[in-house]
């Protein structure tokens, strides 16, 4: 089978390995799609702070149950999944009580670890999520975002009946807005730099979409809310323009949520931040509940996945999908890797012809 390594930044080769034979308490999936996400992003760029090369990539996927190791029960032959791609110690603090997203050890595949970014992939059973037959392969693999808006929006504890805010209108803002909404939350606003996204906002129902380089944030905050303001902010932009945009203009005594990872050190008023008695927490990736939650919400079509799919590659193609989003920032929200095309595709034209660059390998498929 073939599997992704990037050798060094901006540069992959596909390497030809044995397929994995599950162990005892493992299957073995045949990955059928891939998401790429900022995080990938910053990997191909050189800029992720805690990966090293060469690496397989790959956390965002669906695929089906090929084989299923010895031990292991509550999957079938073909059945559709997704895949925690989480690794934790199981015996720190944070593990041990339940909050295993925060492990002091943590490993996320494609970053500390090999990733999925191969045809087939053997791991541990307690990873693997089923998803039901109602959710296609592709939104299977953006369950993974998903559940991240998820967790964050229940750091506020729950958003039924409450005003929510929203800055940053990229996947995972737009992915927040519909979780709030889909949790009952009364109205949501969300915002950003640029119309092409917020369009997309509001094509999967954000009715209050405003575009922060044309409108005053604090006017339109006011507006939209009343002087009540929102109960709760999440900033899923992550910059020191929309951190202080929230601070200076929740209603005192309210709540703020980091969703998104800065970029650098922040320069932030923390003296507003106090004086108002703000609560700024944060929110750190998910735990099973939160996907369980995810295909809750797609399954009763609370949440839109497939609006957020911006374009697909075949597998050889990796990194012209890298070039693509580089060259499309603004118009991008989710670019799929399929990994099986040939299975499925009836148009010939939907992907390119690429060949791939086979090497003998020194990673493999663990």
């Amino acid at each position: 089978m073939l599997q992704q390594v990037m050798i060094s930044p901006g540069q992959i080769e596909f390497h030809e390995v044995p397929v994995p034979d599950p162990k005892t308490g493992e299957v073995l999936i045949k990955i059928m799609n891939i998401g790429i996400c900022g995080s990938d992003i910053h990997v191909y760029h050189g800029k992720h702070p805690f990966t090293s090369y060469p690496v397989t990539q790959g956390h965002e996927v669906s695929g089906l149950i090929e084989k299923i190791g010895e031990g292991t029960t509550g999957f079938t032959i073909g059945q559709k999944v997704t895949v925690q791609p989480q690794v934790v110690c199981g015996e720190c603090y944070p593990c041990r009580h339940g909050k295993y997203n925060l492990c002091e050890k943590l490993k996320v595949m494609g970053f500390q670890t090999t990733g999925m970014a191969s045809q087939y992939f053997a791991v541990d059973a307690k990873r693997v999520t089923a998803l039901p037959e109602t959710i296609s392969l592709e939104e299977g693999a953006l369950i993974e975002p998903l559940a991240v808006a998820v967790h964050a929006v229940g750091c506020a504890g729950d958003v039924n009946g409450k005003s929510i805010c929203v800055l940053g209108a990229g996947p995972i803002g737009i992915l927040t807005a519909q979780v709030a909404k889909g949790l009952g939350a009364h109205n949501v606003m969300i915002t950003d730099v640029s119309d092409i996204r917020l369009a997309k906002a509001k094509e999967v129902g954000v009715e209050a979409c405003i575009n922060t380089k044309t409108e005053d944030f604090a006017t339109e905050f006011i507006r939209y809310f009343g002087p009540d303001k929102a109960d709760v902010i999440y900033d899923c932009a992550g910059n020191n323009i929309t951190m202080n945009q929230a601070i200076r203009s929740a209603r005192k005594g309210s709540v703020l949520i980091l969703v998104a990872v800065f970029d650098g050190m922040a320069t932030v008023d923390l003296a507003v931040l106090n004086d108002h008695e703000l609560s700024l927490n944060t929110s750190m990736m998910y735990r099973n509940e939160d996907y369980q939650k995810a295909i809750e919400l797609v399954s009763e079509r609370k949440v839109q996945l497939k609006p957020l799919i911006s374009k697909k590659f075949s597998f050889q193609q990796y990194q012209s999908a890298y070039k693509y989003i580089d060259e499309n920032r603004e118009s991008t929200m989710k670019v799929i890797v399929d990994m099986q095309p040939e299975k499925r595709v009836q148009n010939k034209d939907e992907f390119e012809t690429v060949p791939a660059s086979v090497n003998s390998p020194e990673l493999s498929t663990v």
